[in-house]
């Protein structure tokens, strides 16, 4: 079964961190960049990070630069976001999907950046 579970958002205080995984499965996950997107209440789907499937190449939105770091384990099957200095603006359900062939979206996981 193809799958993408995305983990690890929360409620955090502006300024802090959070470290988000993305578990996939069903597929050679090895043979695909990577992007995690994220959706705001009321806004669109907007992309984050991009990581190319051998992790050599990424980037990212000038609204994250600097502050977040995508990256991934291919023998764990797993993508990260790790976001530092986390802004009121962050907050939003965060996503991750192939670049190409995108698949069904998950659940998404909550991030909530709140004093």
């Amino acid at each position: 079964q193809v799958q993408l579970v995305e983990s690890g958002g929360g409620l955090v205080q502006p300024g802090g961190s959070l470290r988000l995984s993305c578990a996939a499965s069903g597929f050679t996950f090895s043979t695909y960049a990577m992007r995690w997107y994220r959706q705001a209440p009321g806004k669109e789907r907007e992309s984050v990070a991009t990581i190319s499937s051998n992790s050599i190449v990424t980037g990212y939105a000038d609204s994250v630069k600097g502050r977040f770091t995508i990256s991934r384990d291919n023998a764990k099957n797993t993508v990260y976001l790790q976001m530092n200095s986390l802004k009121p603006e962050d907050t939003a359900v965060y996503h991750c999907n192939r670049v190409s062939a995108v698949l069904q979206w998950g659940q998404g996981t909550q991030v909530t950046v709140s004093s």
